[in-house]
């Protein structure tokens, strides 16, 4: 089976860091540190199938197709697919504003 490089562009780290500081002041550091673990482990598993996911229904909506989506528990992993590589872009909280997150990120 093919494998696909993964690859997180600035956006999507700072998500994970700012998902890991906000657990981490209101819960605890070890819950933290198993999140980040988490949401890491869900990103690489596109190193085997990166097409698996779908694409957001808010991009889906006005057209834009060439985004697709993972999800861990809330959290919603956003990544495109170029080549024999996937690009991570974001790593959010699906219970955000998904739609005007995305808009501002992707589209610019």
């Amino acid at each position: 089976m093919k494998k696909y490089d993964v690859m997180f562009d600035h956006d999507a780290e700072d998500d994970l860091f700012d998902i890991y500081a906000f657990v981490a002041m209101n819960d605890s550091v070890e819950r933290a540190d198993r999140l980040f673990a988490a949401l890491r482990r869900t990103c690489l598993k596109l190193r085997r199938l990166p097409l698996r996911g779908k694409i957001p229904t808010e991009l889906f909506e006005i057209g834009v197709t060439e985004f697709r989506e993972l999800k861990y528990k809330p959290y919603r992993v956003i990544y495109s697919l170029e080549s024999t590589t996937v690009y991570v872009h974001c790593v959010l909280d699906g219970r955000r504003d998904i739609q005007t997150i995305l808009q501002e990120r992707l589209l610019r």
